[in-house]
C-alpha cells in the first residue's frame, strides 16, 4: 500500500507534543459537549460528572505515543462507562469515537501482531455491548436521532478498526523504511571497508615490492659494493617513509574529525614513475594532453583509479619482470580516460587476455574499472612482455 509521504513522515518531538496536546484538548471539548447532551426522557447528570468523563476520554490522547496500550485501555473503559451509563447519549457517540480513533491509530502503529487484532476486537465488542444493552433494557422507544440497534451493534468496530488499520499500514511503512535505511548504512560501511582495503593493498603491495627488491640487491652487494648497498638502503628508507605517509592518509579517512587529505591523481604519476625506477624498471610516461587544465577536470575518483591502476601495473612489472622497460600511456579526452601499460619483460604466458587472471593485483584493477563502468583487459604480448589496458569514463569533462 503506497501512502502519501505526509502520512509517513514523522514530526519532531516538539511538533508531536504540540499535536498531541491540541488533539487532547479538542477531544476533551467535543466529549464534554457530547456529555452535556440529554436524550429524550433521559436524566441529566451533574456538570462535574460530564467534565470528568470528558477528561477521561480526552486526556489519554495526549499520552498515546508514550503509553499506547494504557491509552487504549483508559479510553475504552471511559467509553464503556460513558455510553453504558448514558452519560454520553448514543446519538452523541461521535465524541467518544474521536478519542477511540486517535488512540487506536497510535496503537496500530506499535501493535502490529495478534495484540493489535485482539485489542480491536475486544474493545469494539465491549463498546458495542455498552451501547446495545441500555437500548434493550430501556422501556422508552429510541428517539429519532438515536442509531439503530444494528448500527449500535457494530459501532465499536466502526470506531476502532479503520484507525487501527491505518496505523498498522503506516507502522509497517515506517518499519520498512527504517530497515532500508539500516541496510543502506550497512552497505555503505561495507563499501567503505572494501575501499580502504583496496587502497591499503595498493599502497603496501607497491612499496613492499620495491623494498624487497632493493633489500635483495643490498644484501647481494653488501660485501662487494658497500656504496651500492648504501644506495639500496636509502631507497628503502625513502620508499618506507612514503608508504607510511600514504597509509596514514588512508587510515585518516576513517576518522570523522580528520579532514580528507588530497587523494593521488594524474598529477602524481611522475612521482610514481620515479619510485618505480628504484626497483630496476625504466618507465616512460606519456600523458596526453599534458596540460594541467584538462587533468584538473578529471573527477577525483577517476584520477585516483587511474593512479592505482598504473601503480599496480608497474608493481607487477617490478615484481615479475624487472629489470625491464615499461611504457605507460594515459590519454584523456572529454568522454574517457585510456590507460595502457606495456613492458618487455620475460614472463611465462598466462591465459589472461580478457582480464580473467586470479592474482590480487589484476583483481583489484578489474574491480576499480568495474566500479566506474569501464573495461579492463590484461595479458601477455605476442612479442613478449605483458600489457594492461583500461578504459574509464571521464565523467563528462569538457
Amino acid at each position: 500500500m503506497d501512502l502519501p509521504p505526509v502520512l509517513t513522515r514523522r514530526l519532531g518531538p516538539r511538533g508531536l507534543y504540540t499535536l498531541d496536546a491540541s488533539s487532547a484538548a479538542a477531544t476533551t471539548l467535543v466529549c464534554f459537549f457530547a456529555a452535556l447532551a440529554v436524550p429524550q426522557g433521559g436524566w441529566t447528570e451533574p456538570i462535574w460528572l460530564s467534565a470528568v468523563v470528558a477528561l477521561a476520554l480526552g486526556l489519554p490522547v495526549a499520552l498515546r505515543r508514550r503509553w499506547p496500550f494504557h491509552a487504549v485501555f483508559l479510553v475504552v473503559a471511559a467509553s464503556m462507562l460513558a455510553l453504558g451509563a448514558q452519560i454520553v447519549p448514543t446519538f452523541a457517540a461521535a465524541g467518544p469515537a474521536i478519542a477511540l480513533a486517535l488512540v487506536f491509530y497510535t496503537f496500530g502503529t506499535v501493535a502490529r501482531d495478534w495484540k493489535g487484532i485482539a485489542g480491536v476486537v475486544v474493545g469494539g465488542l465491549l463498546i458495542s455491548a455498552c451501547m446495545v444493552v441500555p437500548m434493550l433494557l430501556s422501556d422508552e422507544p429510541p428517539s429519532s436521532d438515536s442509531p439503530s440497534l444494528i448500527m449500535a451493534s457494530f459501532f465499536g468496530l466502526f470506531a476502532t478498526s479503520p484507525a487501527q488499520t491505518l496505523g498498522f499500514a503506516i507502522g509497517e511503512r515506517r518499519a520498512q523504511t527504517a530497515e532500508r535505511n539500516e541496510q543502506a548504512i550497512q552497505k555503505a560501511a561495507v563499501e567503505e571497508r572494501l575501499r580502504v582495503a583496496r587502497e591499503l593493498h595498493d599502497v603496501i603491495a607497491h612499496t613492499m615490492t620495491l623494498i624487497v627488491v632493493k633489500a635483495a640487491v643490498g644484501n647481494h652487494v653488501a660485501d662487494t659494493s658497500p656504496a651500492e648497498a648504501r644506495d639500496a638502503l636509502q631507497v628503502i628508507e625513502k620508499t618506507g617513509r612514503a608508504a607510511m605517509l600514504e597509509v596514514r592518509r588512508v587510515l585518516d579517512m576513517l576518522r570523522e574529525d580528520t579532514p580528507y587529505a588530497p587523494t593521488p591523481g594524474l598529477d602524481d604519476l611522475p612521482g610514481l614513475v620515479e619510485m618505480a625506477s628504484f626497483g630496476g624498471v625504466r618507465v616512460q610516461l606519456d600523458v596526453a594532453p599534458p596540460d594541467k587544465t584538462t587533468m584538473e577536470k578529471v573527477p577525483e575518483s577517476v584520477g585516483l583509479a587511474v593512479y592505482r591502476i598504473v601503480q599496480e601495473a608497474i608493481t607487477n612489472v617490478v615484481k615479475h619482470a624487472a629489470p625491464a622497460e615499461c611504457q605507460v600511456s594515459v590519454v584523456v579526452n572529454a568522454a574517457e580516460v585510456r590507460i595502457e601499460v606495456n613492458d618487455d619483460g620475460k614472463r611465462p604466458p598466462r591465459p589472461t587476455g580478457t582480464g580473467t587472471g586470479t592474482g590480487h593485483g589484476l583483481m583489484g584493477m578489474r574491480e576499480r574499472v568495474a566500479l566506474h563502468g569501464g573495461t579492463f583487459t590484461a595479458g601477455p604480448r605476442p612479442e613478449g612482455g605483458f600489457t594492461v589496458r583500461a578504459l574509464l569514463p571521464a565523467g563528462g569533462i569538457a
